[in-house]
């Protein structure tokens, strides 16, 4: 008797112990013995099978009783792992029962006991990974909430841009994380649906039974009846991986943004709890951003690989349903792995306001250019007024000194504009005010 207690040396790094444990070979041949299980209660319940059938086929679907190595070996040439599974199973049935065994995987599909295992899987697993994009929600609003009117440069093209507030920056982390929870969920719902079609999805092999089994089946896993058996029809678990992928795109545009937070030059922001060097011992490396950015640079693969897998043959898909085994459980778990990263590097996030201000004046009020243009523009239109104000930017650059000063000293600005002007215009309030208005709709729709 074989175990499933495999350890890959990277999984603490780039996946999730809880998740995990949902994907781990015990628990995928554990859902499909819980479907076999509850397969076998729903047609004794409907008179397609003996009563008395069941209680052994139940008592013998524990995982424990179940030899892996001879399960994997033997899928190997039957091509997945239900044909062995239910072997194994009918066996242990005949030891306690042995006409009780004559019921094992009555009227179902290989196809049947996969798909609605893995459908149970991901029940299973996925709710850890909405914990924790709830604790990056939560961290993020937290943020949103603290640094609202704390100004700090914007970027564009990695160069400073225009004024905006830390607040608003974790605002947009916290917009968008918990518009993919949103997403995530309802994906997640819509693959909560029962498989039970028997050979060609037909239902057939149940007799005037199928509808009744259907659904009695579904109410007992936890699921949905679906109105037709989906088994070449992928599009539920391709909208899902769809969702995984975005995830992690989501999660890891904030692992990039705080490690560029994070870079010597900037320090503005950085990981509470970052990792260090073999080598330098001064080096504080962004270890959780660089998680969820390596799960955003390996799930786009997996996606289309789940989405490459949809073109599948007739009633049952040579292949493509074949593909999606390994692909989508990994999928899974290195969204878990971004998630709990994420969620730990934001709850830990170290803020530097005085930074974020010596950043902010480190241009000599470049930075405002685009506040003065707008004023000019009220005189002399967007484009001339984009061209003086440019040409100020390039003389204050080249000559070191402040913008105000080669404003000032420019008549076709002065012509319109006073000093008091120029130091009103050049005031930040006006962006941190804009700024506070768009946390607080956002922190607002949060609750």
């Amino acid at each position: 008797m074989s175990s499933d207690a495999r350890f890959n040396l990277l999984d603490p790094l780039f996946g999730d112990a809880e998740v995990a444990a949902q994907l781990s070979d015990g628990a995928r041949l554990q859902a499909m013995l819980d479907v076999e299980a509850a397969l076998a209660e729903v047609e004794a319940e409907v008179g397609i099978i003996p009563r008395q059938a069941v209680a052994a086929i139940r008592a013998s679907a524990r995982v424990e009783k179940f030899d892996f190595g001879a399960i994997a070996a033997a899928a190997a040439a039957d091509g997945n792992l239900a044909i062995p599974l239910v072997r194994q199973l009918t066996r242990a049935t005949e030891v306690i029962d042995r006409d009780a065994a004559r019921y094992v995987h009555w009227g179902a599909t290989s196809q049947d006991i996969i798909d609605t295992g893995l459908v149970l899987q991901l029940q299973r697993a996925v709710p850890p990974i909405m914990r924790y994009l709830d604790r990056a929600a939560a961290a993020a609003a937290a943020h949103a909430r603290r640094y609202i009117d704390t100004p700090m440069a914007g970027r564009t093209w990695l160069q400073q841009s225009t004024p905006i507030t830390f607040g608003v920056k974790a605002a947009g982390w916290l917009d968008a994380v918990s518009r993919q929870r949103t997403t995530l969920a309802d994906a997640l719902e819509q693959t909560r649906v029962l498989q039970l079609g028997g050979a060609s999805g037909t239902l057939a092999s149940f007799g005037k039974h199928g509808a009744a089994v259907t659904e009695q089946l579904a109410a007992r896993l936890g699921l949905r009846a679906p109105a037709l058996p989906w088994h070449a029809c992928r599009d539920r678990l391709a909208n899902f991986a769809c969702a995984l992928g975005v995830t992690c795109g989501t999660l890891a545009k904030i692992g990039r943004d705080v490690s560029l937070l994070a870079q010597t030059e900037v320090g503005e922001a950085g990981e509470g709890r970052s990792g260090g060097s073999s080598a330098m011992p001064h080096k504080q490396n962004p270890v959780g951003a660089s998680v969820a950015i390596a799960a955003a640079v390996r799930a786009p693969g997996l996606v289309a690989t789940m989405i490459a897998a949809m073109p599948q043959e007739h009633e049952r898909g040579l292949g493509g349903w074949q593909a999606e085994w390994p692909t989508l459980p990994e999928l899974v778990l290195l969204t878990a792995g971004s998630a709990r990263a994420i969620a730990t590097v934001l709850e830990s996030l170290h803020v530097d306001e005085p930074r974020m201000r010596s950043n902010l004046q480190s241009t000599n009020g470049l930075i405002m250019s685009e506040a003065v243009a707008m004023a000019l523009a009220a005189f002399v239109g967007r484009s001339e007024a984009h061209g003086i104000v440019e040409v100020a930017a390039r003389r204050a650059r080249d000559g070191r000194c402040t913008l105000i000063e080669t404003l000032a000293s420019d008549p076709a600005v002065m012509r319109y504009l006073t000093r008091e002007d120029l130091e009103r215009h050049l005031s930040l309030e006006p962006y941190v005010a804009a700024a506070r208005a768009l946390v607080e709709r956002v922190v607002g729709k949060m609750g």
